[in-house]
């Protein structure tokens, strides 16, 4: 009975098992495929939809910029515990002028972005204590510390006395 018992839970986890590492995937599937249809200067925006979707994150500044992202992960091996790895990290930038004409494509893979510098500088803060912000932004803590102006009339009554 004990043997039995035995080959069916053995039977049970190994059908469980899977060869194939599971993938899960996040955005447009496969970018960078897609992204040598869009031709610089002959493509617009509604081609741009129809190959690729709507954008991930829109932008718009002196001219449009899309950007579509493509992420897959995978659970790594027993020895690390099945953390998950990144296979493929795309980023497709698009600069859209105001005709609606594609008139600059950026596409970066994984190893692209690990060679981007991130800068360190940082700005001035501009905030000093005489400026209108300051003033106004302070003034609304205290409404909001003491919505009814109790405190200040506390204060007032012990100072008359």
């Amino acid at each position: 009975m004990n043997k039995i018992l035995y080959i069916i839970f053995i039977s049970l986890i190994v059908s469980n098992c899977s060869l194939k590492p599971v993938l899960k995937h996040h955005g447009v599937p496969f970018l960078e495929k897609k992204q040598t249809k869009l031709t610089v200067n002959k493509t617009n925006k509604n081609d741009i939809i129809k190959i690729l979707g709507n954008p991930s994150t829109k932008s718009k500044f002196d001219s449009d910029v899309w950007i579509y992202i493509e992420k897959k992960t995978t659970q790594s091996k027993l020895k690390n515990l099945g953390k998950m790895i990144i296979v493929e990290n795309n980023v497709l930038v698009l600069e859209i002028d105001k005709y609606g004409i594609l008139k600059k494509k950026q596409f970066y893979n994984k190893d692209d972005m690990e060679n981007i510098k991130i800068t360190e500088s940082t700005t001035q803060d501009k905030l000093n204590k005489n400026s209108f912000i300051y003033n106004f932004m302070s003034s609304m803590r205290q409404k909001m510390n003491d919505p009814l102006g109790q405190r200040a009339k506390k204060r007032r009554e012990i100072n008359q006395r």
